[in-house]
């Protein structure tokens, strides 16, 4: 069987492409990746902060500026606490970066009574000023003593889960 001149030349042309397309002072020399890795072996060892930032990133933490108890702008344990405590009440919306959870029409377990709710997280401290609840039934606004009642248990909530996280 024999191969054409122009199959050669073809072949020839595409081999010199492809060696070209390598782009790098390094490449088509096994001499340069030793090189490489010898140089990579040499650089000064890597901050504490560094190693931090290299370990386990995720793009979340693109968003939370180095801040661990940050959920976007507001604080992870408030936003979790609040899910937690009015899981029986559909999510309608839900947006980390403003702090605001809408939720729809629901009942309370026992209760009769429908509910609606919208938490507002205002801060990135776990604080009650942080915090901002507003409820309201199928007669308009509920009672404040019940919105004082619901933010409290956010407020115990995220505690809890702040405490439980130390303790890991």
């Amino acid at each position: 069987m024999k191969i054409s001149p122009k199959i050669t030349l073809l072949a020839v042309g595409l081999g010199f492409a492809l060696t070209a397309c390598g782009g790098g002072s390094n490449s088509g020399s096994l001499s340069g990746i030793g090189k490489s890795i010898r140089d990579s072996d040499a650089q000064a060892p890597k901050t504490e902060e560094e190693l931090r930032r290299d370990s386990g990133s995720k793009l979340g933490d693109l968003f939370t500026n180095g801040r661990v108890d940050d959920i976007g702008a507001v604080n992870k344990y408030l936003w979790h606490a609040a899910l937690d405590v009015l899981n029986f009440l559909p999510i309608e919306a839900a947006d980390p970066f403003s702090g605001i959870i809408a939720f729809g029409n629901g009942r309370a377990p026992g209760s009769s009574q429908v509910y609606r709710a919208t938490v507002f997280i205002t801060d990135p401290a776990l604080d009650a000023r942080s915090l901002k609840v507003s409820v309201t039934t199928s007669r308009g606004a509920a009672s404040a003593q019940t919105q004082r009642e619901i933010e409290n248990a956010i407020l115990s909530r995220a505690r809890q889960l702040r405490i439980s996280r130390a303790k890991l």
